[in-house]
């Protein structure tokens, strides 16, 4: 048997590897992001409160986020299939946790939710970079294609999806399927050869220290976002986490500063067109909190099923379907920064559609449902020429660290973005102003819910304001007509 590049040629363009690599894929993308939808079920059900089931809604981004680059160098050295595999056994892991969730406390909702994230950590860029070994030409266009599909087109459709299978079979069901998906990838992909290719990094030793105090300070900013509201902004123990917070992240920049082989190598940011596309990436990621707070408003505030919320995402999944496609030739003809301006506005705009909370419910039901539209198409025009554009900026023997810090903005930015998102929904809906409906002069409807949709407008105002920054940045940053890859 032949081999190319050091791989069985009888892997190359396997179909088999392919949907292994979609399912795989899947298990994050539509199996872990249906809790988006579903909280508000498993809360009631588990009988947990608010402030921790947020948490559990942002831990799954979080620990993806945060170890993704230690994964995906992981899968450097040792290989990317094993790393791959590993994640399945942990996403199958994870999900038994969860499913096995007993009533009255949430330390086995938790403990899964963090599993899910470093499952997502080891599949995600492993299963990206397989595309790119083990595809060429137009078939590996395909294939990365059939990977965005799994991650982006599986996000959208996770709210009806969950929200389908837990009105109807019950939550915990949603866990034993991604069980089912992950062991028929499992099997796809199981003689699947690994790659011989040799890699630079796989003798160097590993940056432990900038990696602990990284992973220090992003866990230490997220509990105090999410549990802050409980124990209130000024008790000591968020302040403390606070200067853990400063403490650790300027450590671990005068760690990177001085290391050749940087857990995250910072003078990738010297290059103004990858940090600019970076930093809407992470804004743009970090909107997923208003996912969270409009499905929570209906069901808590309008008395919708979880299956009935989502349906209101129904235009998002096919938006972003078919704008992934029109984004890309987008910038096939015009570049980068004019599909990611729109994609950013469209994003916004859907947003803003959202926050009309002041209506009644039949009514926000059809503009909520195009608000999601919108959203979908404005990040499906964003994501290509989003991720071409970064990543083209950079010469190939980084574009792998590059890659990796790319996809750790995304992470990070729905982590965090959901958990401040979802603080201050919590928190000021039992505020006394938002009880008296504080700016509101015209709601219709019902008035027993109207903390709920006062805070869910506050909550979606903060998301669009994540967009504006998100088109400045790129304003600032990207430039207009098509760009040059570096060599």
């Amino acid at each position: 048997m032949t081999e190319i590049n050091g791989l069985n040629h009888k892997y190359r363009g396997d179909t088999k590897l392919l949907i292994g690599i979609l399912l795989s894929v899947f298990t994050f993308g539509l199996f872990a992001q249906t809790m988006l939808n579903t909280a508000t079920t498993i809360r009631l059900d588990l009988g947990s409160s608010v402030e921790l089931t947020n948490t559990a809604v942002s831990l799954t981004a979080l620990f993806s986020g945060l170890f993704i680059v230690v994964f995906g160098s992981l899968g450097d050295r040792v290989g990317k299939l094993k790393i791959m595999r590993i994640g399945l056994f942990l996403s199958m892991i994870g999900s038994l946790v969860i499913a096995l969730s007993p009533q009255g406390t949430a330390v086995f909702l938790l403990a899964g939710r963090i599993v899910q994230g470093l499952s997502a950590a080891c599949i995600l860029p492993n299963a990206l970079a397989l595309t790119k070994i083990y595809f060429e030409g137009e078939a590996r266009q395909r294939a990365v294609s059939v990977y965005s599909v799994g991650a982006w087109g599986g996000a959208a459709l996770s709210s009806l999806f969950g929200g389908f299978l837990a009105s109807t079979v019950g939550w915990r069901w949603i866990y034993w399927a991604s069980i089912a998906v992950a062991i028929v990838a499992l099997f796809l992909i199981a003689k699947v050869p690994e790659s011989k290719q040799a890699s630079d990094r796989a003798k160097q030793s590993y940056d432990i220290p900038g990696a602990v105090t990284f992973v220090i300070g992003i866990l230490a900013i997220n509990i105090m976002i999410s549990q802050g509201g409980q124990r209130g902004w000024l008790h000591p123990l968020n302040i403390g986490l606070a200067l853990l917070t400063i403490v650790a992240l300027v450590v671990f920049y005068k760690i990177e500063a001085k290391k050749d082989n940087a857990f995250i190598d910072l003078n990738l940011f010297k290059e103004k067109t990858f940090t600019g596309a970076t930093i809407s990436n992470f804004m743009l990621n970090a909107t997923a909190g208003s996912l969270t707070v409009a499905l929570s408003l209906v069901q808590i505030g309008a008395d919708l099923s979880p299956l009935e919320a989502g349906y209101l995402t129904i235009g998002y999944a096919v938006g972003i379907l078919i704008a992934i496609k029109v984004g890309e030739k987008m910038l096939q003809k015009r570049g980068a920064r004019l599909p990611m301006i729109l994609g950013s506005a469209f994003t916004g705009l859907g947003i803003f559609m959202n926050s009309f909370t002041n209506i009644m419910t039949s009514d926000y039901i059809i503009v909520a449902t195009i608000g999601f539209t919108f959203f979908g198409i404005g990040l499906g025009l964003y994501a290509t020429p989003s991720a071409d554009v970064a990543l083209s900026s950079i010469s190939v023997e980084k574009s792998g660290s590059a890659s990796g810090i790319y996809r750790m903005a995304a992470s990070l930015g729905a982590a965090i973005g959901i958990a401040i998102s979802s603080a201050i929904f919590t928190g000021i809906s039992d505020s006394p102003l938002a009880r008296e409906g504080g700016f509101y002069t015209d709601i219709v409807g019902r008035t027993d819910n109207i903390s709920l949709r006062y805070a869910a407008t506050l909550a979606l105002f903060f998301n669009i304001f994540l967009t504006l920054l998100a088109i400045i940045s790129i304003v600032a940053t990207i430039p207009s007509g098509k760009g040059k890859t570096k060599d």
